[in-house]
C-alpha cells in the first residue's frame, strides 16, 4: 500500500472517530482523494469500510509529522475539534512517538496557520 493511500485511510479512520462522517468531512476527503489521484470509487469503498480500519503507522519521521499535521487539520474541517477526534489524535500521536507536549505544539502551530 502506498504512503498516500495509508495516510488517506488514516484520515478516513479519523473522520468516523466521532461516529459519523459529516458532509464537510466527506467533501474534504473527496478533495484530498482527488489531489492524491485516488479514484472516487476507491474512496467510496474506503468510506464504507471506515469502521473496520486499523491505524497504520508511517515508517519515517517526516511521514509521521506530515500524518499528524494532516490529522489535526482534517479534524478541524467541520469547524470543531470533537473529544473523540482529539482522543484519536492523542492516541495516534503517542503511537507515532510524539509526547503530549509535542502534540500540543502541533495543535498550536496548526491554529497559527489557520488565521
Amino acid at each position: 500500500m502506498t504512503t498516500a493511500i495509508e495516510h488517506f485511510r488514516n484520515l478516513v479512520s479519523l473522520s468516523i472517530a466521532d461516529g459519523t462522517i459529516q458532509e464537510s468531512e466527506r467533501v474534504a476527503l473527496s478533495k484530498i482523494a482527488f489531489d492524491r489521484g485516488i479514484p472516487m470509487n476507491r474512496m467510496n469503498v474506503m468510506l464504507s469500510k471506515a469502521n473496520e480500519y486499523v491505524y497504520l503507522i508511517p515508517q519515517n519521521m517526516v511521514d509521521r509529522e506530515q500524518q499528524l499535521e494532516e490529522m489535526i487539520n482534517f479534524a478541524k474541517v467541520d469547524g470543531e475539534f470533537s473529544k473523540s477526534e482529539l482522543d484519536l489524535i492523542t492516541l495516534v500521536a503517542h503511537r507515532l512517538g510524539f509526547s503530549k507536549k509535542e502534540l500540543e505544539q502541533f495543535i498550536k502551530d496548526s491554529e497559527g496557520r489557520q488565521k
